[in-house]
């Protein structure tokens, strides 16, 4: 009777070790974070983790992250004017589920507009998350023509912008 007892104890501390295990969030430029809502993601000569979530984006901002690859919703809460100073930025805030913010800061030079975007729109996107006090920035939202950042995309109403 005593094996038994003493193989389920070794099985709950193995599951136990393994569930405080959860690495912090991880940027562009540490070891791919194994946490359970990333996506393992082998970029040229760097390894980067794609964060899936609102606790991933959480996360990201009570740590001040800069450089994560995420993936995320929200709801379209302030569309703001074009960026034109140097490569042009679509920009628009929007709402986490969480309530947390993101100014998300789309290349208009690289890839396409979002066409008739409105406050209370949905919108996915796949980008890097970089930490600011209101909550955070999300761009990379494209494809990289020289193939050498990891690519990003937003969509919106079924069309994917990238």
């Amino acid at each position: 009777m005593a094996i038994p007892l003493l193989l389920l104890c070794l099985f709950m501390a193995l599951l136990c070790g393994c569930a405080a295990d959860l690495s912090p969030v991880a940027t562009a430029t540490a070891p791919a974070a194994t946490d359970a809502g990333s996506v393992q993601v082998d970029a040229e000569n760097e390894a980067a983790s794609v964060g899936v979530g609102d606790d991933i984006l959480a996360r990201a901002f009570a740590e001040q992250a800069e450089d994560l690859s995420v993936e995320g919703t929200g709801t379209v809460t302030k569309i703001l004017a074009d960026d034109n100073e140097g490569d042009r930025h679509q920009r628009f805030i929007i709402a986490l589920s969480s309530g947390q913010t993101l100014l998300v800061s789309h290349n208009i030079d690289v890839a396409p507009r979002i066409k008739d975007l409105q406050v209370g729109d949905t919108v996915s996107f796949r980008g890097e998350y970089v930490w600011n006090q209101q909550g955070g920035l999300i761009h990379w939202t494209h494809h990289d023509p020289a193939g050498d950042h990891f690519a990003g995309w937003l969509e919106h109403r079924g069309q994917r912008y990238q």
